[in-house]
């Protein structure tokens, strides 16, 4: 609900063992205000965040996922078709 619209998210490092999974994925804002957001206070939005994507994945492949999140500001990224590309859309 509190998570700006216009947010991609990237995966940046993806490794795979017997056991578990380790994820590093970046959240990428729009604009400087959108990073604050994210991050909330204390940094307690995107531990939601990372904690909640974790426990989704977890459930879905049944396997240890370990995730890394960082949050990236790539400036008006929705308004370069190039950066659209980029970020899958």
């Amino acid at each position: 609900q509190e998570v700006p619209h216009s947010v991609a998210v990237t995966l940046d490092n993806f490794k795979e063992d017997k056991k578990s999974i380790f994820i590093q994925a970046s959240l990428i804002a729009d604009r400087d205000s959108q990073k604050g957001i994210l991050i909330g206070k204390g940094g307690e939005m995107l531990k939601r965040i990372g904690r909640e994507s974790r426990l989704e994945i977890e459930k879905f492949i049944d396997q240890k996922v370990f995730m890394e999140t960082f949050v990236k500001v790539d400036k008006d990224w929705r308004s370069t078709e190039n950066k659209l590309k980029k970020y899958g859309y």
